[in-house]
């Protein structure tokens, strides 16, 4: 079982995402590291980008803060080079094409394996247009993570039949943001990807409590949280790691009780 797999084993999944280089890339690597000792069972990475367009604003904002201050896609390779020898966890890049196009897509793939990135999530890549980065990502070996949404009802069951890792299922329409109110999208769309398959689901977008990601976990395979620990990021800047690692333990105790 690789490591995706076995972040899914036996239990519901806390993923976490970060901003890469947010504020810098030495905060990026204490939080990556804070993030697994309070229990995450998969990263997120950011990729930060000038045109993030499903991103809400405290991640875009993040991303501005990422660039400004130099973080490129080459330092994040090296930063994931660095930690994974200290790191078991799945370790996710998030990304849109254009800094992978701009990369050249067999190279950026070849420097993810090389570097100990397990998969790649690209929110403005279409499921039925993935095939020129879905033939590299599985040369070597990395999971491309398809994502469902509320208004992909009619292409969910070929998309959870045709896809490797986990399904990121996008909680509510929108950008990425922290809401006080999550409907019951996901676990419809869940439903309907069990009918045709067993891939395990974590559901994202807009959970921020505890609250929430124990009631997601009641249904989902796993809980991804973005917006709410980047904006720790922003709050605390460069001594953000002990507030982040304290609300990771509140989340992952949350989602080991559903």
């Amino acid at each position: 079982m690789n490591r995706i797999g076995r972040a899914f084993s036996g239990q519901k999944a806390f993923i976490p995402f970060l901003t890469g280089g947010d504020p810098d890339l030495e905060t990026t690597e204490k939080l990556l590291y804070a993030l697994c000792e309070a229990g995450a069972d998969a990263i997120e990475i950011g990729i930060p980008f000038s045109d993030p367009i499903a991103e809400g604003p405290v991640i875009q904002a993040a991303d501005e803060r990422a660039l400004r201050a130099g973080c490129t896609v080459e330092k994040l390779f090296d930063l994931v080079s660095r930690v994974r020898a200290n790191i078991e966890v799945p370790l996710l890049f998030m990304t849109y094409y254009n800094p992978i196009f701009a990369y050249s897509v067999l190279k950026f793939t070849e420097r993810c394996a090389a570097s100990g990135i397990d998969g790649l999530i690209v929110p403005d890549l279409p499921f039925e247009e993935r095939g020129e980065l879905f033939g590299p990502c599985e040369t070597h070996g990395l999971a491309l993570i398809s994502l469902i949404a509320p208004t992909s009802e009619a292409r969910i069951a070929k998309i959870a039949q045709n896809s490797g890792g986990f399904l990121y299922c996008v909680s509510s329409l929108g950008v990425t943001g922290e809401r006080s109110n999550l409907d019951d999208s996901a676990r419809h769309m869940i439903e309907l990807v069990r009918e045709v398959s067993d891939i395990p689901c974590a559901v994202g977008f807009g959970i921020s409590t505890p609250e929430q990601a124990r009631a997601m976990a009641g249904f989902a395979d796993g809980v991804i949280i973005g917006s709410a620990i980047v904006r720790l990021a922003a709050e605390y800047g460069r001594d953000c790691a002990e507030p982040v690692y304290q609300y990771a333990k509140k989340i992952k105790k949350a989602i080991s009780n559903p």
